[in-house]
């Protein structure tokens, strides 16, 4: 079993607060910390994350004990160093006293060549040392559906990140795209994640999409729990056919990562927690979805 924080709220740092709240564990305490967020390109929530949601997030780390705290992205096909600074993550990160790495920015040496069992990318894809050896990381993504044949990108997808640009070409062009996300899950695990779902593309994205207020947070410590979580709460909105088709676990993304023993099999294995009515009632319309 797995747990899965439901919070129903329109406040990012009550949303931030009150999930690990409700998830009530720390893998970070005396840990150095590698911090995921959203950043493909600069433009508002949920195109990429809010730095709200980042900042209180860095905030409850470093008061949950946190040794370190290091944020390691790369943009796409945005410049990462214009991103950073657009979204303002270089002051934010003078202000709390973390480390900001631009990944695209290590040398070769700094990744390792992966080649996951039954791996579609044609001679393996590179990944980054800084997370391949993290003692802990920690990630924060977005609720939205992608048009560039990823369907949705929500966790699983937030890790394409970590592979470098020059792979993408292939990735984008690949009729196995979803899979191939789900691969790159293999090669890593994720101790905590934040879902900030306040607002939500439904059709397009990542960049830009049709904007619906979801009025949620989704955390845990399982990527495929979250994933299938994201995809219940996108159908109740009213989404895309490719989303909206066929049972949530039979979805390439989330059917490949279970493959490939990144998290839980079923629905069956997601204990949800909520903070509130309304969400018990979200709970409710999510547990329908996932039953179709």
């Amino acid at each position: 079993m797995t747990k899965a924080a439901v919070i129903y709220t329109k406040d990012r740092v009550y949303g931030v607060n009150k999930s690990l709240k409700l998830l009530a564990i720390n893998p970070v305490k005396d840990k150095n910390v590698i911090f995921k967020p959203n950043f493909n390109t600069a433009d508002p929530p949920p195109a990429s994350s809010s730095m709200e949601t980042i900042k209180q997030l860095i905030i409850k780390l470093m008061e949950m004990g946190a040794k370190s705290i290091t944020v390691a992205e790369r943009s796409g096909p945005a410049n990462t160093a214009k991103v950073f600074k657009k979204k303002g993550l270089n002051e934010l990160a003078k202000e709390l006293e973390f480390k900001v790495i631009d990944l695209t920015e290590l040398p070769k040496e700094d990744f390792i060549l992966k080649k996951p069992e039954g791996c579609h990318w044609k001679e393996g894809f590179l990944f980054p040392k800084i997370y391949n050896d993290a003692e802990c990381i920690v990630e924060t993504c977005c609720l939205k559906t992608h048009m560039y044949g990823g369907h949705f990108t929500l966790s699983l997808k937030n890790a394409v990140a970590l592979v470098p640009k020059k792979f993408m070409s292939e990735l984008h062009s690949s009729k196995h795209q979803r899979l191939m996300i789900a691969e790159i899950n293999a090669e890593y695990k994720a101790d905590l994640i934040i879902m900030d779902g306040l607002i939500a593309f439904v059709d397009r994205g990542p960049m830009e999409g049709t904007r619906k207020e979801a009025n949620v947070f989704v955390a845990g410590t399982d990527k495929i729990a979250i994933d299938a979580v994201g995809v219940s709460i996108l159908r109740i909105l009213g989404t895309t056919p490719e989303v909206s088709n066929g049972p949530i676990f039979e979805q390439e993304q989330i059917k490949r990562a279970v493959e490939l023993g990144v998290g839980i099999t079923s629905s069956d294995e997601i204990e949800f927690i909520t903070d509130s009515e309304e969400a018990e009632k979200l709970v409710a319309q999510i547990k329908e979805k996932l039953d179709e």
